[in-house]
């Protein structure tokens, strides 16, 4: 069984959302996401300036200064901090470079924070959208996995989804203890992804976001053919 490359938590759950959009999207390449939204631009310069703050300690633009008391109480924890750190799993689960030709599984951790001393890992993932309605702490899972194999001295990993317009943390804890149980879900997602690439069905999965939200045009659910 093989996939149509490395897969990560946003790609995953892509496919997992509609496989039909993931394989016109992803596989095909039929279609392009729009490269920028206003939305997605708001996020990037944020992650670029967190990312000046934490590592370099360099002033925050004005329209991000509010984010700086919850910057700065990351900052202060104790401990070795990676800002946009890049991890890569082979698919014997060792740990292996972001772009290395082994690469089965990746993903990037905005913020990482390693106490090699306690044995104890922070991760953070920076949010920007107004809303914490649809947070999903499952990508937390997958670094904390992730971190588990790249510092093997890590026993814990405290992580959290950080919604800086919406001004809320959504925590959530891993212990190393539990890896094989933390991965069961994953490898049966990851299962389903293969079965769909080798037997090459990407069935469509529709819902009410494709009327107005979907660029997949030939699929029979999109607005655009009276779906």
């Amino acid at each position: 069984m093989t996939l149509p490359g490395p897969w990560s938590y946003s790609s995953l759950k892509s496919f997992k959302t509609c496989p039909k959009k993931f394989y016109e999207i992803k596989v095909a390449k039929n279609f392009k996401e729009p490269e920028h939204t206003e939305a997605t631009l708001y996020g990037k310069n944020f992650h670029t300036a967190a990312e000046n703050f934490m590592r370099d300690g360099v002033e925050l633009p004005p329209e991000f200064s509010f984010t700086k008391p919850h910057l700065s109480a990351l900052r202060s924890l104790p401990g070795t901090k990676y800002c946009e750190y890049e991890m890569g799993l082979t698919k014997e689960l060792n740990p292996c470079g972001f772009r290395d030709s082994t690469v089965w599984c990746r993903g990037i951790a905005d913020l990482l924070i390693i106490n090699e001393e306690k044995g104890i890992a922070r991760v953070v993932d920076y949010k920007t959208s107004k809303s914490t309605k649809y947070a999903d702490t499952a990508q937390l899972e997958l670094m904390a996995l992730m971190i588990f194999k790249h510092f093997p001295f890590v026993r814990k990993v405290r992580a959290g989804l950080l919604f800086v317009v919406a001004n809320n943390f959504k925590p959530a804890d891993y212990e190393a203890a539990q890896e094989k149980l933390y991965w069961r879900q994953w490898m049966e997602d990851v299962r389903r992804l293969e079965v769909a690439h080798n037997l090459g069905v990407w069935n469509p999965s529709p819902s009410g976001l494709c009327k107005r939200h979907c660029i997949v045009t030939t699929c029979p659910h999109n607005g655009a053919n009276g779906g």
